[in-house]
């Protein structure tokens, strides 16, 4: 027991940031299913990089990556990182950071999504459309936004 316990001390930043990860990758993988249900008669397709894809998988991967974002934002903020100060002076630049990241991995997210639905990873789960390409997205932005959060934003 004594051995867990020392294992998670010593890994503790990276314990809580896959536990935060995955809480963030639920918020996105059920904000985004609750979108696409919504949108599912909206059906519009459209063309990215020559490939036909679904309006509403574009749209809803959008929304659900702005929830998912605020929600990684405050649990990273606070938990993982545990910057807990919410001075103007430390609360802005972190935000700032934080969200010119994340724009970096949400355009790989929101381009990668329907483009791998495009070109053939379109398999429905739990009758969400996209859902597989989401998914196999996921583990690619959790791993950079980790990268990102631990080099450029939090910072000991």
């Amino acid at each position: 027991m004594k051995i867990i316990f020392e294992y998670m001390r010593k890994y503790k930043e990276i314990i809580s940031y896959l536990f935060w990860g995955v809480m963030t990758t639920m918020v996105s993988w059920s904000s985004y299913s609750l979108f696409a249900l919504l949108l599912k008669n909206q059906g519009t397709s459209f063309a990215i990089m020559g490939v036909h894809t679904s309006m509403v998988v574009l749209v809803s991967n959008i929304l659900s990556w702005i929830c998912a974002v605020l929600f990684a934002f405050v649990t990273n903020k606070l938990w993982v990182f545990c910057s807990k100060s919410w001075e103007i002076k430390v609360f802005v630049p972190e935000f700032g950071k934080f969200i010119s990241t994340r724009l970096v991995t949400g355009v790989l997210e929101i381009v990668l999504v329907p483009l791998l639905v495009g070109i053939g990873l379109n398999q429905t789960i739990l009758g969400i459309e996209g859902m597989a390409a989401k998914v196999a997205v996921s583990v690619l932005i959790v791993v950079l936004n980790y990268i990102f959060s631990k080099i450029f934003i939090f910072k000991s």
